[in-house]
Order: structure tokens, then C-alpha cells, then sequence
């Protein structure tokens, strides 16, 4: 688990009884692991790790555009596809795919996607990072009910706080409205329905959604078959090929949440990229960009290059969550938290052709220690490079700040099961926790117990410190997630702006999140 001393957490949550409160209080909350969360293992023989080619995700071709606006259809469904080798595994799938397909937008320029839901449960889409009107966000009660007939829209295995009198609901589909009214980044869109994201996304749902700008344009990156989209996840896999995962209801219609060992999230034993295990890309000895998603319910990676280039600095960092950082930084690893996005570049060049480079996980064990493979297997042009300066940032003071708020994020009950709570607080959709006024800024301050990469929808933000130190080299640019280690205080400062509404925000391992462990604020 998170690797705490007894000690040490108990000092954490208050003491003996706040633990008995928590009701985690057993051994089980004190291993080695370097994730928050259980390793659920797979029932079939693993494949042999880098046999496969790495996929990349069709980019979504829209049905209709107009002079402002690019209209797109997608159709939430079953499917089966192959995703290791020899074995059919059932799917949900935007489009009937896992990862859904790329879709492609220029900032400024509104996206409109009607979702059409022909899955037996009820959905939620939201275009993490995404800078969108509330109706259009991908609250977790604003239901697209099943196209084939009615649902009860608010089946919650009894939980009567969960109904919310506020909720948009929709039958069979549901245009989601996103002006992008933002800069060039690597968004992503994920199933959001309340109590059941985690569940939705391990069966498939989760797609990229990439942004592009002038700015970003005009900078001599790698580009074309040079970039690359790596959407890391980790599955479990049954004897009969399809995904493991610990549902105490595996229909997803009434009772939510996990079997009592999973409490803390799901691990899987397979690594997944682009849905595939373990693959293989081919890569010119030529710089390359990669843009890394951790799209993983609960596990935490820790990648590295091996062997690492000579002389060190595997990755030139010249991303974060919310687009282009203001200067390029380079790292020997990457800690990379679910939900968390590096925009990287990687010189292939500095390898001799021939040259085989993993991407390992160091947090790993077994077969959770590698990700995938590079092979350098062609001389190539070399036509980028990368500029000492990339974007303008805006820079945020804390004398800009009108208010600073903490928020702490600890187990707890729910009823008479395990959970996670904000403030010892249980979600509820009725409750507001915080209400900034539209163009405000902010200082948010976060304290957790174990491992939690917290969530805000509608803004980025940018990290003040950590653990009452400067932000860490990890913690530069704008930023939608952030990562809190067991016993750690964050502070992230925001300005509150775009839209007035209701949001969310949450933990984004994702088995928290669907035991308690979110909250709403309302821009005002």
C-alpha cells in the first residue's frame, strides 16, 4: 500500500480512533507498495511483453463543420477486440474501440459532440481539462440514459443522498458543447456517472481529446509520425479474456463501489498502452515527441528510459496537464500519478541504430515493470528542435489571492462500508464546499492521508508548494491534477474564470472517487 509506518499514520488521522473510525485500521494498510491500492491478477498465461505493434487511435473525422463550430457523432457500445494475443475481450468502447478515437480540435474553435449511449447502463461523458461550460462538463448526476429504453435515473443501491434534483438528464444522447476556449493540450474524455466511472473506464470508455493553437504551431516540434500518444493502463484479465475487475455489482446498475479488499483502488497486472500490452514502436533515430497519459484507476508509474541515453536526461518535459510549459526541463524519470499528462520529448538520435529502449516503470514489479519498447531501426532527417522559450504564462501571486481554502482527503464510512471522504464528508451532489466568484483568485490547500492525484474541473492551476517547501521539479506549468503523497500538504493557486456554475472535484483514483471521495463548488 502506501508504505506509511503505523506510527506515522496514525498520527496522520487523528490517532487510534480515528482509524477505528476509518475502519482501515488493519495490516493491510501498512505494505511496501508504492501505489495506494490492490493487485488484482489475471486468471490467463501473460503475454510475452513487446510483440505487439503499438496502436495508435484513429482521429475522429467530424460529420459537419461551419464557420465557428465542428460537429462530431460518437456511439457509446458493446464490442470484442483481441487485446491479448489470441483471446476476445468484451469492451465498452467509444465508437466500439478502447482507447476511443483522437479527436482533434484548434483552440477557440467549439467542438460539438453528440453522444449516443447504446451501452445497458447510463453514461456521463467529461473532457478532462477541458475549459467548459457546466451543462456541458460531465457532472457525474447529469445522466445519457440507455438509447434501448427506459433506467431508473437514480439507482443507487439505496444511498438517498445521492439523489440530485439538479441533474440534467437525457435520453439515448446528448450534444456536449466545448468552446476550447483554451490553449494548445492534451485533453482526454472518460465516462464520469457517479458511483461507476471507475468500473465504465476499465471496460474502455476513455478517448484523447488533443488541442492545437497557433502558438504551439509555430514551435519546431516533432510532428506527424513523430508524435506519439501513449495512454498508459493497467488491466486484469479472466480465464475466458474478459477484464477482471471487483464490482460487488458487475451489471453497474444499483449497488456501487468494490469488493472490501479493493477499497484503496484496482491494480492490474497487465500494462497497457493505446489498449495494447507491453507493444512495440518503431521509431526513427530522430527526435520524438510523446504525449503520456496515466489513464490507470489507481496505479502510479514511475517511468525511466533503459538504457538511458548517454549522458543522462532521458526526457525534455516541455508540457504539463494544461499545455506547453513556459521553458523546456529535463528529467532522468518521471513520477506520473493517474490522470497526470507529460508532453515529452525523447531523442532517438542519441541512440545507434539497432538500438532496442524500454520504457520501465520503476515502481513496477514483474510484469508491471515494464511499459513498452522504443527500436531505433532508421537513419532519419533531423527537422526539430526545441526552443529555449515555448509559451506565456500567465504567473499568479498569492497577494492576488482573495481567500485560501484547505481541504482534507482521508478514509472514512459511507453508511456501513469503507470509503473516502472530503473534510470526513461523504459526496453528496446537494452540497456546495466552496463557492469562488467568477474571475476570483484562489488558494486551495490539500492534505491527505495516503496517495491521492486530486482533480479540478473548468480550471488549471499552478502549484505554490508542497509539503510547505517549493513545488517540486515535477510540479512546473498549468496543471488540472496533482499528486499528494501519504501525509503530504499541496497548495495550488487558480483564478476562478470562464463560466459560472456548478464543478466538481475529486480524487482521481478513481475507486476513491466512486466511494466518496468528491465535492462540488459553485463559480458564482
Amino acid at each position: 500500500m502506501s508504505g506509511l509506518s503505523r506510527r506515522r499514520f496514525l498520527g496522520l488521522t487523528g490517532g487510534a480512533g480515528a482509524l477505528a473510525v476509518a475502519g482501515l485500521a488493519g495490516p493491510r494498510l501498512f505494505g511496501s507498495a508504492a501505489t495506494t491500492g490492490e493487485l488484482l491478477t489475471s486468471k490467463v498465461p501473460l503475454p510475452t511483453p513487446f510483440q505487439v505493434p503499438l496502436p495508435i487511435p484513429a482521429v475522429l473525422a467530424p460529420v459537419a463543420r461551419d464557420a465557428d463550430a465542428d460537429r462530431y457523432e460518437i456511439v457509446q457500445r458493446q464490442a470484442t477486440t483481441e487485446i491479448l494475443p489470441g483471446l476476445c475481450t468484451p469492451i465498452w468502447g467509444y465508437q466500439g474501440t478502447f482507447p476511443g478515437p483522437t479527436i482533434e480540435s484548434r483552440s477557440g474553435r467549439t467542438a460539438i459532440i453528440r453522444h449516443r449511449n447504446e451501452l445497458p447502463v447510463p453514461t456521463v461523458v467529461h473532457l478532462h481539462g477541458g475549459r467548459t461550460p457546466p451543462e456541458s462538463d460531465g457532472y457525474a448526476t447529469d445522466l445519457v440514459l440507455p438509447a434501448a429504453g427506459t433506467h431508473p435515473t437514480h439507482s443507487h443501491g439505496g444511498h438517498a443522498s445521492m439523489h440530485d434534483p439538479a441533474a440534467i438528464i437525457s435520453q439515448g444522447e446528448r450534444d456536449y458543447v466545448y468552446p476550447l476556449r483554451q490553449n494548445a493540450s492534451t485533453l482526454w474524455y472518460h465516462d464520469h456517472r457517479m458511483d461507476f466511472t471507475g468500473p465504465a473506464v476499465y471496460r474502455g470508455l476513455t478517448g484523447f481529446h488533443l488541442v492545437r493553437d497557433n502558438e504551439e504551431d509555430a514551435l519546431p516540434l516533432p510532428h506527424g509520425e513523430r508524435e506519439l500518444p501513449l495512454m498508459i493502463t493497467d488491466r486484469a484479465f479472466a480465464a475466458d479474456g474478459s477484464m477482471r475487475y471487483p464490482s460487488i455489482d458487475p451489471s453497474l446498475n444499483t449497488v456501487p463501489g468494490v469488493e472490501e479488499p479493493y477499497v484503496e483502488g484496482v491494480l492490474g497486472d497487465v500494462i497497457l498502452v493505446n489498449g495494447a500490452p507491453w507493444p512495440v514502436a518503431e521509431v526513427s533515430a530522430t527526435r520524438h515527441r510523446l504525449r503520456v497519459l496515466n489513464a490507470s484507476n489507481a496505479r502510479r508509474y514511475d517511468l525511466a528510459l533503459d538504457p538511458p541515453p548517454p549522458g543522462g536526461q532521458a526526457f525534455t518535459q516541455i508540457g504539463s496537464d494544461q499545455g506547453l510549459l513556459d521553458a523546456p526541463r529535463v528529467h532522468d524519470h518521471l513520477p506520473i500519478a493517474p490522470a497526470e499528462r507529460y508532453d515529452l520529448v525523447v531523442d532517438f538520435g542519441a541512440y545507434p541504430v539497432g538500438t532496442e529502449v524500454v520504457l520501465v516503470n520503476r515502481l513496477g514489479t514483474d510484469s508491471t515493470a515494464h511499459v513498452m519498447r522504443f527500436r531505433v531501426t532508421r537513419r532519419a532527417t533531423e527537422d526539430s528542435h526545441i526552443p529555449d522559450r515555448l509559451a506565456d504564462i500567465e504567473p499568479l501571486d498569492r497577494a492576488q489571492a482573495t481567500v485560501t481554502r484547505e481541504f482534507s482527503f482521508r478514509a472514512g464510512r459511507i453508511g456501513d462500508r469503507h470509503g473516502w471522504t472530503i473534510d470526513g464528508q461523504p459526496y453528496s451532489p446537494t452540497r456546495i464546499e466552496a463557492r469562488p466568484r467568477l474571475g476570483d483568485v484562489e488558494i486551495w490547500r490539500f492534505v491527505a492521508d495516503l496517495h491521492h492525484p486530486i482533480h479540478l474541473h473548468l480550471v488549471h492551476f499552478h502549484v505554490l508548494a508542497r509539503g510547505g517547501h517549493e513545488p517540486g521539479p515535477y510540479d512546473v506549468g498549468r496543471k488540472d491534477t496533482i499528486d499528494l503523497r501519504p501525509g503530504e500538504a499541496v497548495e495550488v493557486i487558480t483564478r476562478f474564470d470562464g463560466y459560472r456554475g456548478r464543478y466538481m472535484f475529486h480524487c482521481h483514483n478513481i475507486e476513491h472517487e466512486d466511494m466518496g471521495m468528491m465535492a462540488n463548488f459553485e463559480v458564482i
